[in-house]
């Protein structure tokens, strides 16, 4: 695959922009690669500034369910800039997402925008302090949570393919304050909250984790947590920036049949604009300013375009549920297909799907928590990312993130990928 003009403009990326890129894990530092310089992308399909068309399977990581230039969310975007790209003041648009968004998620009873993931975290771990009074917060290892101080301990994602569990410039005294346990691990959660449970403010989890590849949780352990949570006034803080209306209508929490007290989103709530939001308990949301003492803001938030791509997307989710049904039909199709091919060529890897959230591992252990996500063989995974690359098929440039599918996918696409996959295992193969 010719990449002339990606290769030149990353080059001079890279005099203007630390390491090229304004988020570490498009580098491809860890696959060896220089990043793709992406100009336009349409349904499942992206465009490099060399003219290659790439299936994709990045989706900008997560958000693009519909597919990308989806005709209708683009009509109502267009509409919508005739009014201004933004006001820095309150707008109906607004108040429509939030009723919208409280009917899709019955465990938010009131919400507030923000403008991405890690805003929407940070948010709701002081909340959680500032209702409860209390300072330490629990998290687990391979969950990230954006890049807030007290959440890059031992967090997934660019921080698991640099190879670092936290990050320069994180004060000691915000790391005390941050307690962390291994992902599904009963043991370790009960003895934290017998000698420790009374100065928890808040547990913040991923049911689905997406940012150590896919690992779903176990269901009783979240079951657990649920319970141990109550039964010490912590608050639970439930990450759905990733699953969010992706995993179904409902979230993960939906699948899981649990509720949080806090419930983080992003991605598809903004239909590919910035965006994140925080909501939960009435009691414990109207301790945000003005009406309470915790102190929040953001002269973005709300922005009334990126409101109106993220109600045009969960308006038809919502009247469109076959979308979820055709997902799931792809996603297993592909997991299927790929598990078939693992079996043929004798390689060691693992698929883990939750709907249409996938992760190929390159071990034979069974992926549940970060230390056995990291058994995987990242040399052999950065062989089959550039020759996947070369093949025309656009996945994340790490061994530790999800791939996602979209309702603009076709079978086409799923046949041509496992055929590409079968390619690339036989040479793998051959290599051994």
């Amino acid at each position: 695959m010719i990449t002339t003009n990606s290769d030149k403009l990353f080059k001079e990326s890279e005099k203007h922009i630390p390491g090229g890129v304004n988020s570490p894990v498009r580098a491809g530092k860890a696959v060896g690669v220089n990043p793709l310089i992406i100009k336009r992308a349409d349904k499942g399909h992206i465009f490099d500034e060399d003219g290659n068309e790439l299936i994709d399977f990045i989706g900008s990581y997560g958000p693009m369910i519909l597919g990308h230039n989806n005709p209708i969310v683009k009509k109502e975007i267009v509409k919508a800039l005739e009014d201004s790209l933004s006001f820095g003041a309150a707008t109906k648009k607004e108040l429509e997402m939030a009723v919208l968004i409280k009917e899709l998620l019955p465990s938010i009873e009131m919400l507030r925008m923000v403008n991405s993931g890690t805003e929407a975290t940070m948010s709701a771990i002081r909340l959680a302090r500032g209702y409860t009074k209390r300072d330490k917060i629990v998290k687990f290892v391979g969950n990230y949570h954006g890049h807030g101080d007290s959440l890059l301990v031992q967090a997934g994602s660019g921080i698991a393919t640099q190879g670092i569990s936290s990050s320069s410039g994180v004060p000691d005294s915000i790391i005390e304050n941050t307690l962390v346990l291994n992902y599904n691990d009963f043991e370790q959660l009960e003895e934290l909250f017998k000698t420790s449970g009374k100065d928890i403010a808040a547990v913040i989890v991923e049911l689905v984790s997406g940012n150590m590849g896919v690992v779903p949780g176990n269901f009783d352990f979240m079951k657990r947590l649920r319970e141990i949570t109550k039964e010490y006034g912590v608050v639970l803080i439930v990450d759905e920036v990733m699953t969010g209306f992706r995993v179904s209508i409902g979230g993960a929490q939906k699948l899981y049949k649990i509720e949080g007290d806090l419930i983080c989103l992003g991605k598809i709530i903004g239909g590919g604009m910035p965006i994140g939001a925080f909501g939960g308990k009435k009691e414990i949301m109207e301790r945000l300013s003005p009406l309470g003492d915790v102190y929040q803001a953001g002269t973005l938030s709300g922005n009334p375009i990126a409101m109106t791509a993220g109600i045009t997307t969960l308006k038809y989710l919502k009247d469109n549920p076959k979308v979820y049904l055709y997902l799931e039909e792809l996603g297993d199709r592909l997991e299927n297909g790929i598990n078939l091919l693992i079996d043929k060529y004798k390689i060691d890897a693992t698929v883990n799907r939750v709907g249409s959230m996938m992760t190929l591992f390159f071990t034979r252990t069974k992926v549940t928590n970060f230390s056995e996500a990291k058994t995987s063989d990242e040399k052999a995974f950065a062989r089959f990312y550039k020759e996947m690359l070369n093949l025309g098929l656009f996945f994340p440039p790490s061994q530790y993130e999800a791939f996602f599918l979209s309702n603009e996918h076709t079978i086409k696409d799923i046949d041509k990928t496992i055929s590409c996959v079968e390619k690339v295992f036989e040479k793998m193969n051959r290599l051994e």
